[in-house]
């Protein structure tokens, strides 16, 4: 075997481990596999000789440029969505929408849209030691701090994924039984099971970010509300309950990015209010978490 094959075949015997550690760091599948084809161009160019542990090495490139990924991505926050609510799935970059609805719901898609809400380096921190159990002292050298700031950097970041201090349990427990069957309802798009769980005269509101105009909606009525619901059924495939604000609420982020949130009121088991968030600058301020099974 030629040394470009021995190359690829040590490569390939890491690129799972690899692809999942990009996959965590970036929450995209078409962005995860850019940067292990990253790893891969620059293993070719470098003098790896030296090298004692390949995985390790790997894992510090991928971690590298998933880094620079995610501190280009949060230069570009501040640029407003195109007014409308964007479609759950396209084919941009050539990903299999149903690959990486299956891989983000292997993963949890609350965790993503969590470690969205992370700096860059927070999430690099609790992603490779708390999910790839790499050591403060290599995280450390990744993003030019010290083993102690590391540690602090998950910690913080590990905080924030346990969210804000929830309504009492008992609550949750009602609540998630109810928003769970509404996310049923609407993903089979079935009529009937969304008029028992809504309240007759529900109320759904959403920001201007969210509706098909540029002014924000008020829809009142269960059967408003339903047939809105089932025409949106297909969005559903990113949609996942997670704790906003502290109760039970929904999530919508294709590809791992949040784009709408979904927080309701519930009064005994019925659903008496929708608020759908969809305005970037309202989404930043929400407080999201995931929620225990």
């Amino acid at each position: 075997m030629d040394e470009r094959g021995w190359l690829t075949e040590r490569f390939e015997k890491h690129r799972s481990r690899l692809r999942a550690v990009a996959y965590r760091m970036l929450g995209s599948l078409t962005d995860a596999d850019d940067a292990v084809q990253e790893a891969w161009l620059r293993l070719n160019r470098a003098d790896t000789s030296g090298v004692e542990n390949l995985a390790a090495w790997l894992t510090t490139v991928v971690a590298r440029v998933c880094l620079n990924m995610l501190r280009t991505r949060e230069s570009h926050r501040e640029e407003p969505l195109d007014g409308r609510l964007p479609d759950p799935v396209s084919d941009e970059g050539g990903a299999d929408p149903e690959q990486e609805a299956l891989l983000a719901d292997s993963v949890g898609l609350a965790l993503l849209v969590v470690l969205d809400t992370l700096t860059p380096a927070e999430r690099l921190a609790f992603v490779l030691h708390d999910m790839f159990a790499v050591p403060f002292d290599d995280i450390a050298r990744m993003i030019d701090r010290s083993p102690t700031a590391a540690r602090q950097l998950a910690s913080r970041a590990r905080r924030r994924v346990k969210g804000v201090d929830p309504v009492p349990e008992a609550d949750l427990t009602r609540q998630r039984r109810v928003v769970d069957a509404y996310l049923a309802a609407a993903r089979g798009g079935d009529f009937d099971a969304l008029v028992a769980v809504l309240d007759p005269d529900v109320v759904l509101r959403a920001d201007k970010a969210a509706g098909p105009t540029r002014a924000p909606m008020v829809i009142r009525g269960v059967r408003n509300v339903t047939k809105g619901a089932v025409l949106a059924s297909a969005r559903t495939r990113f949609t996942q309950p997670a704790l906003v604000n502290g109760a039970v609420g929904l999530v919508m982020a294709p590809r791992g990015r949040l784009t709408v949130v979904l927080s309701f009121t519930i009064t005994g088991d019925k659903i008496t209010e929708i608020d759908i968030i969809a305005d970037p600058d309202r989404l930043r301020r929400v407080e999201l978490a995931v929620l225990d099974d």
